[in-house]
């Protein structure tokens, strides 16, 4: 672990250290509203702890506060994790090690710290951010809903804190340098219309993987790819 702090720089902590922030933030949302739902305060903080997915966990919260079955919202929350398998696939290989960091860097794996090591250009950064942001995460995200519970009691109305919209901006942010490939841009703007389509027909966390299905959009040709270079347009 020691070789992984080395390599940080102030631009990694600095992108790091925004994003834990952040998600603390909106623990802090997610701790209240659980209270202020009736789950105990001990709920929401082992479930950070122990689950370490935010999407998964307001889901939970919200549908068993809507009356919802305990094995749907359980259900619910196994499909909106379903996004982890493409990110375990997009990680270079060497980011995660054989062994039990493994088993870790699994329960560590999110949304962020797989967004921060892609971003990275080599192999040593990529691992000092995924393994950073995944253990600030660890740390943030369980103290923000501690925090939350802890004032859930003096917090009527968590929707006027507007925490929730921390986190696609911080996403949006990490995501912007990628839009410069035209790619890219075709597969984020198909996921977009695949998502916003399908929230009227499909419950809650579907829509999201239903957009993946607009990678295969990067896959096609772009006018840059059919140009040729000068090298080959020689004869």
């Amino acid at each position: 672990m020691r070789s992984i702090w080395r390599t940080l720089d102030p631009g990694i902590l600095r992108g790091i250290a925004l994003v834990c922030l952040s998600v603390g933030a909106i623990g802090v949302s997610y701790g209240a509203i659980a209270v202020t739902k009736g789950f105990p305060l001990w709920f929401p903080v082992l479930s950070a702890l122990v689950v370490l997915a935010g999407a998964s966990e307001f889901l939970f919260v919200g549908i068993i506060a809507a009356g919802g079955n305990p094995i749907t919202a359980v259900l619910v929350g196994l499909l909106v994790n379903a996004r982890h398998l493409p990110y375990g696939l997009a990680l270079p290989p060497g980011v995660v090690r054989p062994g039990w960091q493994r088993f870790l860097a699994t329960h560590l794996m999110n949304d962020e710290s797989v967004v921060l090591a892609l971003a990275e250009p080599d192999l040593p950064r990529q691992r000092a951010a995924y393994w950073t942001c995944g253990l600030g995460m660890l740390v943030c995200w369980p103290a923000g809903a501690l925090v939350g519970a802890l004032a859930g009691n003096f917090v009527h109305d968590t929707d006027a804190l507007g925490l929730d919209a921390m986190f696609p901006a911080v996403i949006l942010a990490l995501i912007l340098p990628a839009m410069k490939d035209l790619g890219v841009r075709h597969a984020a703007l198909g996921g977009c219309v695949i998502a916003l389509v399908s929230v009227p027909f499909t419950p809650p966390g579907l829509p999201e993987l239903l957009a993946l299905g607009a990678v295969a959009l990067k896959l096609l040709p772009t006018r840059d790819d059919r140009t040729p270079r000068p090298e080959e347009a020689a004869p």
